[in-house]
């Protein structure tokens, strides 16, 4: 997908905790992508906006990229709203 397409599925699903590229430092518990030398980097960090070790992935498809960033965002939409249910 593209970062278009991303965005708009971003909107749609209401999926937060992200940086796309921004050049800013992270925030806690979001999912970061960074593009690299052509290369996308996609990564979590915890709750000392620090990244969490094992966590990155290096894609050389942007298109391939943005898939991972929606599938790891729809999974933390998923947790968070698993754990409001129990709660």
């Amino acid at each position: 997908m593209t970062r278009e397409e991303a965005i708009e599925i971003i909107l749609e699903e209401k999926l937060s905790n992200y940086n796309l590229n921004e050049d800013r430092e992270n925030n806690e518990d979001e999912v970061v992508i960074k593009s690299r030398d052509n290369m996308w980097a996609i990564y979590a960090t915890d709750e000392r906006a620090s990244k969490v070790p094992g966590s990155e992935k290096i894609f050389e498809n942007e298109e391939t990229a943005w898939d991972n960033l929606i599938k790891r965002l729809r999974a933390g939409k998923r947790l968070r709203n698993s754990y409001a249910d129990t709660n």
